[in-house]
């Protein structure tokens, strides 16, 4: 009987909500925490399938809302290289979440048993770990049900930025080999970032602090715990400054503040005290976007996202392959999606003379064209990126002997640069001292880097729908397919404006599509971005 089946046993602890159907978004699942329970039960399920079908492999589940406000959760999971889940899984992850029943749960996980060909033999191996949302501990009970149920072996990391879980799981799948990524411990994490910091920061000197606005999330406590291993301010290190802290109060968590709030505000948060000229950055609630920005004498705002990040992580990768003398061996290439200014783009193919790859929204399509460079530089314009270097390109760089001394000193910052890379995602902590480091290599401030070239003024807009699942696109997002005859209206105003470029998209996460419009000046791009958005809202209504 159904009832006497563990899974279905523990299943009905965790009741599905009758009315609601799931869907595995860019970001797993996410939504409000109360309606978690039953989703991240059967999470664990497909951890524990996805582990036995990789033949014991260790899966890593990550509970998380990131940027969501404080009463929203997710869960996602993460594959044994540190990379999101297998995107065909995704499938199998809302087949579970949906089962109707918990004897319609059990049907469903034995059939993809037998689907899959899955050896029931084989012992799973799951990871986690999550932010500082009320509600995580009562998720995680959620989760330890599943994977008690379905046989599992788990250790639980608690509380853990996104990245660092990522990072734990490439570690313990590679330890004893020859790809062996790192230590698979927190202690682990801080003290390979720290040690390839020192390493490739040499005797450079920082210009003053950088103030870090830590969204009142799990980034805040664990980078204060980072800084403990970096070299001090004293001994001629990076002065960071914490700021938005707080993880007692679980409703301050995204609020004001984060990368989120001053990418779509364009504007500083309340609680920075940014003086003119200071090097500012916030992170979001899970610690894996970036986003700088700084205040100029005149109290101007200037935001300094993705595009930023990965324009200058390019431009430096590029130079110092060329003065190690690689620069004909490791081909550097940037991942986009139709999020990136045109400036940004431009810049890329003209001035770096690097190929752009545009790809839908979402690290996992980015990721993926990234690894097809030797050296794939991809961020997300919400400061959602990373560098990855492929497995050619490291015995490249490990194996090369420089010609001179000019040469051996870029091939060691290069060295340097692939161990404090988080290449198994976006990380906020190592892209922040990307970033520090090469405005010190450069001895650049924030204006200097801004200046590198112009954004186009743009505006991004959130609209509320029905049902997002009506916008459908193409063109890598750049175009909607469906409701038919809405783009056709966006190409029409679009043609009415110097410079113009729009696009509307379903969210990967909740029922709303959001709309980028850039034009030459700020007045017509926040003029056509409210114009497709009508256009939007009547299509969505």
């Amino acid at each position: 009987m159904a009832s006497q089946n563990p899974i279905a046993a523990a299943s009905a602890k965790f009741p599905k909500p009758a009315d609601r159907t799931f869907q595995y978004g860019t970001a797993g699942f996410r939504m409000k925490a109360a309606l978690l329970d039953s989703v991240v039960y059967r999470v664990g399920l497909l951890a524990a399938l996805r582990s036995r079908k990789l033949n014991g492999q260790i899966i890593g589940v990550m509970i998380t809302a990131s940027h969501n406000p404080p009463d929203d959760n997710g869960v996602k999971l993460v594959d044994p290289m540190g990379e999101m889940l297998e995107q065909f899984w995704e499938t199998y992850a809302t087949i579970l979440a949906n089962a109707p029943s918990d004897q319609a749960l059990v049907e469903a996980y034995d059939k993809l048993t037998a689907d899959l060909k899955i050896d029931t033999a084989v012992k799973p191996r799951v990871v986690f770990a999550r932010d500082t949302r009320a509600s995580g501990p009562r998720l995680v009970s959620a989760l330890v049900a599943a994977l008690e149920a379905s046989g599992t072996e788990y250790t639980d990391y608690k509380l853990l930025t996104t990245p660092q879980l990522h990072y734990i799981t490439r570690c313990l799948n590679t330890k004893g080999t020859t790809y062996e990524y790192g230590e698979p411990t927190e202690q682990g994490y801080y003290e390979k970032t720290a040690a390839s910091f020192k390493a490739a920061m040499g005797h450079k000197k920082f210009n003053g602090p950088v103030t870090v606005d830590c969204a009142n999330g799990v980034g805040g406590p664990k980078l204060r715990e980072l800084i403990k291993y970096l070299p001090s301010p004293s001994e001629g290190g990076l002065e960071i400054k914490v700021v938005n802290d707080d993880v007692v109060e679980p409703e301050r968590l995204n609020h004001q503040c984060g990368a989120d709030f001053v990418k779509t505000n364009q504007r500083a948060p309340p609680s920075s005290h940014s003086t003119p000229l200071a090097r500012c950055a916030s992170l979001d609630g899970d610690a894996d976007r970036l986003m700088y920005y700084f205040v100029d004498s005149d109290n101007g705002f200037h935001l300094l996202d993705g595009d930023r990040i990965a324009t200058l992580a390019a431009l430096f990768i590029g130079d110092l392959a060329r003065n190690a003398g690689l620069g004909e061996k490791l081909k550097v290439g940037v991942v986009q999606t139709a999020y990136a200014n045109g400036a940004s783009t431009s810049y890329i193919t003209q001035d770096l003379k690097l190929p752009v790859v545009c790809t839908p929204t979402g690290v996992k399509h980015l990721h993926h064209a990234a690894t097809k460079f030797d050296v794939g530089v991809y961020f997300e314009a919400n400061g959602h990126g990373t560098v990855v270097f492929s497995d050619v390109a490291l015995k490249r760089i490990n194996k090369y002997e420089p010609q001179s001394p000019a040469q051996s000193s870029s091939l060691d910052v290069l060295r340097a640069l692939t161990a404090l890379i988080n290449q198994t995602v976006g990380d906020a902590f190592s892209d922040l001292l990307l970033v520090e480091l090469i405005l010190a290599h450069k001895s650049w401030g924030p204006k200097e880097w801004d200046l590198t070239y112009t954004d186009l003024p743009n505006r991004l807009g959130r609209i509320e729908v029905a049902d997002r699942n009506i916008f459908k696109t193409t063109d890598a997002e750049r175009k909607l397919e469906s409701p038919p005859g809405v783009q056709a209206q966006i190409d029409g105003l679009v043609g009415k404006y110097k410079n113009g470029r729009s696009f509307a998209r379903a969210s990967g996460t909740e029922d709303a599509v959001r709309v980028y419009a850039e034009a030459a000046t700020k007045g017509e791009a926040d003029d056509l971005a409210a114009k497709v958005a009508d256009v939007v809202k009547r299509a969505g209504v």
